[in-house]
């Protein structure tokens, strides 16, 4: 079979929600992939942050193989160790009081709204029910999550969007400061905006937030979706930021590739869903959950996030030295690459995957999600595809 055989095959039966690249990935190890014509890939985006640990990582596939030949599902109405031993160490590592589990960023945050309405409704009255949310932000793809994302280009079609969500400018703290009333239970914000273009929030501006949130007893959400489980070279975002939110949203790269979302909560709103309150059918499924227990095994470690951050400073150091760069932004190994005027990173993007290199796009940036345990060999490959793609559009 080759890539022509399977892309013909998914056009006819999968719905065209997405514009694919043609190519169609058959395996992979580590940051490199091969397609079903045989062709090398390095992976500079790790299935858009999913991948954290690169393709087929040797510790979380034993872990996935071993729970699946125990148990591979069951309801929540009964317990099971892996979720048990997950919740355990996400709390241990970061300090949080208790975690819910679902399957994505979006259901993830779908959950965290809940929580913030709840709250809110129960200590300042049913009123109390608006969250705030950031102009360019990205929260998810749900109506409810989509009615939070502070960009009008995902404001359409699927009228009526959920109500209750307010946006205000990134960094502008007087406009924050002018929107927040009794009605708020909570503020929203990503540290970095990924799919908003890879921009940070700047520190006094999170402070601000912070200061706000704990005035007017108001709920701080962080959306760790993309920034988490050391994307940014410490375990957690908010550590670089010195804020400890009262909700943390995490997915993406806590499955290593497999599907997960996690709600951390303080012991300000551990208790605010109750039974029946909220669920999901394979939220805290035992073979992802032990999945992810080996990413963490992995990555909650300060040897390995030392190294996420020199290697972070490597990759920005070699890019800028690339004269058709402009500006790199984000943090750590969540990489935001401004081009020259004259270039399209659409088409940058396109011609870096034909010359075998898998690389992201956010708004008019290129975006960089490596694994974080991809090699120096491997990021040197990279950024020579990236380098020869530049230099033949002079």
């Amino acid at each position: 079979m080759a890539n022509k055989d399977v892309i013909e095959k998914d056009k006819s039966y999968i719905a065209h929600t997405y514009n694919r690249f043609n190519v169609a990935l058959k395996n992979g190890f580590g940051a490199r992939a091969i397609d079903f014509n045989g062709k090398a890939y390095i992976d500079f985006g790790s299935g858009i942050g999913t991948n954290s640990l690169g393709f087929c990582n040797e510790q979380w596939l034993e872990a996935v193989i071993s729970q699946a030949q125990q148990l591979q599902h069951t309801s929540n109405l009964f317990y099971t160790l892996p979720g048990a031993n997950l919740a355990e160490m996400l709390c241990k590592i970061t300090g949080y009081a208790n975690v819910f589990f679902g399957n994505s960023g979006a259901e993830a945050n779908e959950g965290a709204i809940k929580i913030a309405r709840k709250y809110g409704i129960e200590t300042k009255g049913k009123d109390c029910n608006k969250i705030i949310t950031l102009k360019n932000s990205f929260h998810g793809r749900t109506v409810t999550t989509l009615s939070a994302t502070g960009q009008d280009v995902f404001h359409q079609h699927f009228f009526p969007f959920t109500e209750g969500f307010q946006y205000v400018g990134a960094n502008d703290i007087q406009e924050l400061y002018n929107a927040v009333d009794n009605t708020v239970c909570a503020i929203m914000i990503e540290f970095v905006q990924g799919e908003g273009g890879v921009i940070a929030l700047s520190k006094e501006y999170v402070k601000a937030i912070e200061n706000i949130c704990k005035e007017k007893n108001i709920l701080l959400i962080a959306d760790e979706v993309q920034t988490g489980i050391g994307r940014t070279g410490t375990f957690l975002c908010c550590e670089q930021y010195g804020v400890f939110p009262n909700i943390i949203t995490l997915a993406k790269g806590l499955g290593g590739g497999l599907p997960i979302g996690a709600i951390l909560a303080d012991k300000t709103v551990k208790d605010v869903l109750q039974a029946g309150h909220h669920g999901s059918t394979f939220g805290g499924n035992p073979v992802v959950c032990a999945g992810a227990a080996a990413v963490l095994k992995q990555i909650a470690n300060s040897d390995f996030l030392s190294e996420v951050k020199q290697k972070a400073e490597y990759i920005r150091r070699e890019l800028l030295d690339i004269a058709e760069i402009s500006e790199i932004t984000g943090l750590g190994l969540m990489i935001g690459i401004s081009l020259s005027e004259k270039f399209n990173a659409s088409e940058i993007d396109a011609d870096c995957i034909d010359n075998g290199l898998l690389i992201l796009t956010a708004k008019s940036k290129l975006r960089m999600l490596p694994p974080l345990n991809i090699s120096y060999y491997e990021i040197n490959e990279g950024i020579n595809i990236l380098k020869t793609v530049l230099g033949s559009k002079k």
